[in-house]
């Protein structure tokens, strides 16, 4: 069945480079599959639109932009600016108007206000069908604070950690007090921004510091130092699981998008029962949070052979060499197949 799907991307979060990218190959991959796919920008939306809005389902390549990642986060300052209207509407001229015209929306939003689960909400009051989980866990699964606490009740294992608010100035002292080797992080962040990992006391005063850019709670986690894997869960099964490798040591913003930043391959080295294990640490949190159709959960393999979970993305990249596509790969199903898959299992969904 021919469908017609807005790919929502962009916004305004720091992942809004990842989140275009994301997009456009999932916007060309539905359009390849058949269907009357179209980009929309969340924040920029879509200006000088012709009369009969629905023609933009046939518009020639989906109106997917030029779109890369850079080493930096985007200007966000700049994007606001570039829109014409200037409101401070979050939803772009006419990016509503479209969805309600669709069969679905798919979300290839990362980060603030689409993986924090508000334009989900927005999609339920308006009865406009979309990919991927509610409102609800969207937004308990964003915050890295509610996610350990959801963790600890459920008996899943992840490393120490506390919640703290401060003032800058009182950054000397902590980083006085703190346990080292520790890891800071904003509670709401994404593509590792807003991750510091200091290896001394006068960095983790300067990762205090800089934490608090990103909002007024920041994160403290007890470093496990180990091999990095991610699990995605597609339905109810577990997609084979990848091993990241930096090629400079930490895996950042530019490590994951930068070519030759990072490989990911498959896990090597560890049992089929390791490997069951690290499967169903993921479904028990994805389950355990109310996630749906898809997700990723980050893991830490210790010396003694220990799984220690570090968090759950509601919304994982989508770029065809995100992590998720490269699972399903080796599950052997196709990107174009792995897009098509999402879009099913979300029409089956019972929305409110």
């Amino acid at each position: 069945m021919v469908l017609k799907i807005v790919v929502l991307a962009g916004g305004l979060s720091t992942e809004r480079a990842v989140s275009l990218v994301t997009g456009v190959g999932v916007c060309r991959a539905l359009r390849e599959n058949g269907h009357r796919a179209v980009l929309a920008d969340l924040y920029l939306g879509l200006e000088d639109v012709p009369e009969d809005l629905e023609s933009l389902f046939d518009a020639p390549d989906g109106l997917c932009p030029e779109a890369r990642i850079d080493a930096e986060a985007p200007d966000l300052e700049a994007v606001r600016k570039s829109r014409r209207d200037q409101s401070a509407r979050v939803f772009g001229p006419n990016v509503l108007e479209l969805c309600q015209l669709a069969d679905v929306v798919f979300v290839g939003l990362h980060g603030q206000d689409g993986e924090d689960g508000r334009v989900q909400a927005a999609f339920d009051l308006l009865g406009i069908p979309y990919t991927g989980s509610g409102y609800l866990a969207a937004g308990v699964s964003m915050s890295k604070a509610m996610t350990k606490r959801v963790m600890d009740a459920e008996g899943l294992p992840t490393p120490e950690w506390k919640l703290l608010q401060y003032k800058a100035e009182d950054a000397p002292k902590l980083a006085a007090e703190l346990p080292m080797p520790c890891v800071v992080k904003t509670p709401a962040g994404g593509s590792s921004l807003g991750v510091f990992l200091p290896e001394d006391r006068k960095a983790l005063e300067d990762a205090l510091v800089k934490a608090l850019e990103f909002g007024p709670e920041v994160l403290i986690e007890k470093r496990i130092y180990g091999r990095e894997l991610t699990v995605g869960v597609l339905g109810d099964k577990a997609l084979p699981p990848l091993e990241v490798l930096p090629a400079g040591g930490e895996f950042d913003y530019a490590a994951k998008y930068q070519a030759g930043g990072a490989q990911e391959v498959l896990v090597e080295g560890i049992t089929e029962e390791q490997q069951k294990e690290m499967g169903e640490l993921a479904l028990r949190l994805h389950r355990a949070l109310g996630m749906e159709v898809y997700s990723r959960t980050d893991f830490i393999l210790d010396s003694d052979g220990k799984f220690w979970i570090l968090e759950l993305n509601s919304l994982p990249g989508m770029t065809p060499g995100s992590l998720v596509p490269k699972m399903a790969k080796a599950a052997g199903m196709s990107y174009n197949q792995l897009c098509e898959e999402i879009i099913t299992q979300s029409l089956a969904l019972k929305r409110r």
